[in-house]
């Protein structure tokens, strides 16, 4: 394995920090590094697994003015790409207005989620609750040769090189970027028509707006969706025909809002609402459903069958878990990141358009999140959802698991002991046809042996173990969200004869 420390960071974190989300899986990096020919562990890399995996991760450098949340982390992203059965590696901060201005300063300017924003030492900032730092931090996709990032409440979205991850600049879509709201963290990229759609949401009326961006990187379409009040909402899903948002019973309280706190509710009184809109279409053909009370963090996806939207995302039986009283501060504020304590499961909602009624069911009992499916298959009909298990009580994915929502079977790999993985994203294997002809990619932190791994899994074959293991140059810091681009989508991708000469070296 060639490797090389590229850039290091000024982090003023302690060294006897405690936060238990800053330490141990969670303890932040603070070296970037470039690695070319990853060193194989066990088995190889499969010479038909072409493009690169995308991991967001939240990565403080310094201590928070209060309270640190875990979403509230500096933006790292992490790339491994794959040509001709060999892999390299990448890992870069993502240069956000906000991260560079704490550089300069040296600590914290901006309040996290967990604090009031009036504790902020800038009386700027982005998010929907308004100044916070654009951490870009949450997720990643790859749109018109570009990595974006993005931030879960709401900022800009950040343009990164998808093989170096250098910070390129800002999406700016022709001018049409919606800079006052900005952009929430979920974008949705549709392969078969290239075109990313998006969503916004904010405190002031009409509280959310979708666009749509084509395959040339303009805003081709941006409308209001008018909602009662101000929501929570972190994901939308689409379909060939239509785009559908989601008006869930958890969300600010209205009456600490007008205090300027923002204190999320669950209202069990009131339905989940899901609203189907044509793609490019406005708020005058939005047509709501309703259906049982619950919260959704993510969807896995959607699509049209007959005169009905099959949509399937992860419902949560608990969305406000019992505050653990005589637990702690932390445990109290991460009840909500721990699925057993929400009862989070992948559920399924037919939403009729003829009939204007809705069916609903669990598809599974185990408690999972973070879907994903073959990105061929975004917004048309999927049969394979892959999702993850958690230690329980954390923030912390101890498993895969690949839900077969035609006969209800499940297969699960479990890490070892100690061993904690991120979102898995599905790479279709170069020419395959079928759905599950392809890789599953996740990357590791071990607490065993502090070291960090990509792990390569047959789709079709989870339960057999990684058919590759590439050991990382650092053990990295446990993250989420994660995206597979085929070496088709990437500029320069077969310009060169080997990756490392794509990628300038």
């Amino acid at each position: 394995m060639d490797v090389e420390v590229v850039g290091r960071v000024l982090s003023t974190l302690p060294e006897d920090d405690d936060h238990p989300y800053r330490t141990g899986p969670w303890r932040p990096q603070t070296t970037e590094w470039r690695a070319d020919d990853l060193a194989v562990v066990e088995g190889e890399v499969p010479a038909d697994l072409d493009g690169v995996y995308l991991r967001n991760t939240e990565n403080p450098v310094h201590p928070a003015i209060r309270l640190y949340h875990p979403f509230d982390g500096d933006g790292m992203v992490h790339v491994v790409g794959f040509r001709d059965g060999r892999a390299f590696y990448r890992n870069r901060f993502v240069r956000t207005d906000g991260f560079l201005a704490e550089q300069e300063a040296g600590e914290a300017l901006w309040a996290g989620i967990a604090d009031r924003p009036a504790l902020s030492r800038r009386p700027d900032g982005w998010g929907a609750r308004t100044r916070m730092k654009d951490a870009s931090s949450t997720d990643v996709v790859v749109h018109n040769g570009h990595a974006l990032s993005s931030f879960w409440q709401c900022g800009d979205l950040y343009r990164l090189d998808p093989l170096t991850l250098d910070t390129v600049g800002k999406a700016a879509w022709g001018g049409g970027f919606p800079s006052d709201w900005g952009v929430s963290a979920h974008t949705k990229t549709d392969e078969h028509t290239g075109e990313l759609l998006f969503f916004s949401y904010s405190t002031e009326a009409p509280y959310l707006r979708y666009g749509v961006v084509d395959d040339r990187d303009r805003l081709v379409h941006h409308t209001d969706v008018p909602l009662p009040g101000a929501r929570l909402p972190h994901d939308m899903a689409f379909t060939e025909n239509y785009a559908i948002f989601n008006d869930l019973p958890l969300f600010w309280d209205p009456e600490q809002l007008e205090r300027g706190r923002y204190a999320s509710r669950f209202h069990p009184d009131l339905p989940s609402r899901f609203g189907v809109m044509p793609r490019r279409g406005d708020a005058s053909r939005i047509r709501w459903f309703e259906a049982e009370p619950t919260y959704v963090l993510h969807f896995a996806n959607a699509y049209e069958d007959g005169d009905e939207i099959v949509l399937d995302g992860f419902f949560q039986g608990r969305p406000e878990p019992p505050d653990p009283r005589g637990e702690g501060v932390y445990q109290r504020m991460f009840r909500f990141l721990a699925l057993e304590r929400l009862q989070t499961r992948l559920h399924r909602w037919r939403l009729d358009l003829a009939t204007g009624q809705v069916r609903e069911e669990h598809l599974a009992e185990r408690y999972t999140e973070f879907g994903t499916i073959n990105p061929r298959h975004g917004g048309r009909p999927h049969r394979y959802t892959y999702a993850v298990t958690q230690k329980p009580g954390w923030f912390l994915m101890d498993g895969i698991v690949r839900h077969d929502t035609l006969t209800g079977a499940q297969e699960r790999y479990a890490f070892p002991e100690g061993v904690y993985g991120s979102e898995t994203a599905m790479a279709p294997r170069a020419g395959s046809t079928a759905e599950d002809d392809g890789y599953l990619i996740t990357l590791t932190t071990d607490m065993n042996t502090d070291t960090s791994e990509c792990l390569v899994f047959d789709a079709a074959r989870l339960t057999d173990g990684p058919v590759a293991r590439l050991r990382l140059p650092e053990r990295i810091s446990s993250g989420t969200h994660s995206a597979w681009a085929p070496g088709s989508a990437l500029p320069r991708w077969r310009d060169s004869d080997t990756a490392a000469e794509a990628i300038g070296l």
